[in-house]
């Protein structure tokens, strides 16, 4: 059978069977990118990957913020912008956007899979050695990025800690309390692992699992699979449009059904992350060439 979207540059079609999938792998099914003009000399040092729902309001000009800072490094970078089957207009704003900008590339997803989905979907095509994510509402500042990037020589990521907070009452009181009950269970040394500003190495990736609360467990994931994480104080901008697409369901018997399956899923992975020039020291296992 075919697959319900088109990956790559649409002159090629995947037959994929159909089972069942989580979310995070059915937008990866479903997902249509369009490939970024070509650009000249060494790929992207930096991929930037922010999934959008239904933000055509402010989108624009997070963009805009996001190419003026992404210049300043000085450093070829790529932009995924995963429009997660947005209703609104979103998907034009993007897609005028990329236009413009050849850095910058849409991954369109067919249905809408959730705020975890969209972002894994752009993890996966994401090709620079370090990976920068936010969320596309406006809310992270992208002028934190440098000082995120400039903990990495230490670290294999950094997550922001949003001070200040500019929810309402209970938004940050519901995850004040997950925050919480993650790290008595977890110790994963996380103050606030639900913010979507984060920078990492490309290789962190692989040890993410496909589930719709992975934005709460990226740190997690990363610890338990040998990869150092540090924090970074950010900042956390009211919405300038729009509205949350997601409500107390998320924060609540989700969040604590899939803690416990990272309780186990800790306890049980060994880990994964293999030395290299470049990354900092750490009490893993290595890599070597062999002898000649």
């Amino acid at each position: 059978m075919r697959g319900n979207g088109v990956f790559g540059d649409g002159e090629t079609t995947m037959t994929i069977a159909r089972t069942p999938l989580p979310d995070a792998l059915e937008a990866l099914r479903d997902a249509a990118i369009e490939p970024p003009a070509a650009v000249a000399g060494k790929g992207p040092e930096y991929s930037v990957v922010v999934p959008f729902f239904n933000e055509s309001a402010c989108a624009g000009a997070l963009l805009s913020e996001i190419t003026e800072v992404m210049q300043r490094l000085a450093a070829p970078y790529e932009v995924i912008l995963v429009n997660d089957g947005s209703t609104d207009t979103t998907q034009a704003v993007l897609g005028r956007y990329a236009e413009q900008h050849r850095e910058c590339r849409v991954l369109q997803l067919v249905h809408n899979r959730g705020q975890a989905a969209a972002l894994y979907a752009g993890l996966k095509v994401a090709s620079a050695p370090i990976v920068i994510t936010m969320d596309g509402d406006g809310q992270n500042d992208p002028h934190d990025i440098p000082a995120l990037l400039g903990e990495l020589p230490a670290a294999d990521m950094v997550v922001g800690i949003r001070v200040d907070r500019r929810d309402t009452w209970l938004r940050r009181t519901m995850s004040r309390v997950a925050n919480r009950v993650r790290q008595r269970i977890l110790r994963d040394g996380m103050d606030d692992s639900g913010c979507a500003l984060k920078a990492f190495r490309l290789e962190v990736v692989a040890a993410l699992l496909p589930i719709g609360t992975l934005y709460s467990f990226i740190p997690a994931m990363a610890v338990a699979a040998g990869f150092k994480v540090v924090q970074h104080p950010v900042a956390h901008r009211p919405r300038s449009a729009g509205e949350s697409s997601y409500g107390l369901r998320r924060f609540l018997w989700r969040p604590i059904l899939d803690t416990a399956g990272m309780w186990w899923f800790a306890r049980r992975s060994f880990p994964v992350r293999a030395r290299h020039a470049g990354m900092p020291p750490g009490d893993d296992w290595e890599l070597t060439a062999p002898r000649e």
